[in-house]
């Protein structure tokens, strides 16, 4: 059954006449009482009744148009939805990052202005560590993701640094240095009294760009860093800093969790160490709402 015989019967049974649903639909009357009468071979059943100043319908033809009606408001919708689609107003987006990326004002923002701008599209969204939202973008399980160092460069991925940050140090709030931060000597921690200290860093294989950097820093300055813990999570790194475990660096716009117990100080003399805020995406990626969402974030970073 053709959808244009469907289109020419709802004419046939909304005007009660075929001449006039012919000039409706442009075409000529012969034709048009033809496809009926083919409709009516097909489905084994009378739809009209033919008079001298018209048509009405049968018993079997009012049940057929309103099987027929909405059949053609389903495909209507359904064409609807796919011209949504195909101008990335509809579709899903598949989101991944960072519990640090998280913490940055600039994300939730970018979330906020991306659902103002395409309210139909379904977002879904993934928290890992760098490491895993890597790997699920080069095999195709992500569109794209916001991290901080990236941990590797996998052939077919884009990286872009939007943004860059200062880092802080996260110390017990009772740690005796944290008291002393109010004195003039401690308004800024330096390199080597955190080196003295037990440093808890967040796992090498999960986000080694920062911890490593740190690491480097620390013995090219002479220093031999004492690391008493890794974890997979930045966050699971600040709550052993509030549980007294350790110190430890993160972004600057983590300081404000776990207030209450940990307290944030700048580091003295960390050189160039900083934390970036680093857009992923796939090169050929053929997703609308994916590459509307990447062209967002760049000229939302972009801006002064």
């Amino acid at each position: 059954m053709e959808i244009r015989a469907l289109r020419y019967f709802a004419a046939v049974a909304q005007t009660g006449h075929i001449t006039r649903a012919a000039q409706q639909l442009g075409i000529q009357q012969p034709p048009l009482s033809q496809q009926i009468q083919a409709l009516e071979r097909e489905l084994g059943v009378m739809l009209l009744r033919r008079h001298p100043r018209g048509v009405s319908l049968t018993d079997a033809g009012r049940a057929f148009q309103a099987e027929a009606l909405r059949m053609l408001e389903d495909l209507e919708a359904m064409r609807q939805r796919m011209a949504r689609i195909a101008s990335g107003q509809a579709g899903q987006l598949a989101f991944g990052f960072t519990s640090s990326a998280a913490a940055h004002r600039f994300m939730p923002g970018a979330l906020r202005a991306y659902r103002q701008q395409y309210p139909g599209v379904e977002l879904q969204l993934r928290e890992d560590n760098a490491a895993e939202l890597t790997e699920a973008l080069a095999q195709g399980r992500l569109h794209c993701a916001l991290l901080r160092v990236p941990v590797a460069r996998p052939e077919g991925l884009c990286f872009q640094t939007l943004l860059r940050e200062p880092v802080m140090v996260a110390l017990p709030s009772d740690h005796p240095l944290a008291r002393e931060a109010g004195k003039p000597a401690r308004a800024a921690l330096p390199l080597a009294k955190l080196c003295e200290e037990g440093l808890i860093l967040v796992r090498r294989s999960g986000a080694p760009g920062l911890y490593a950097d740190l690491l480097s820093l620390c013995r090219a300055q002479g220093h031999e860093p004492r690391v008493v813990a890794e974890v997979d999570r930045m966050m699971t790194n600040l709550n052993l800093v509030a549980a007294g475990a350790g110190v430890s660096i993160v972004p600057a716009s983590m300081t404000g969790v776990h207030a209450h117990a940990i307290h944030y100080m700048p580091l003295a003399d960390g050189g160039a160490l900083d934390a970036p805020l680093t857009l992923v995406w796939r090169e050929s990626e053929d997703n609308l709402p994916a590459r509307h969402f990447v062209d967002l974030l760049r000229a939302m970073a972009a801006q002064p």
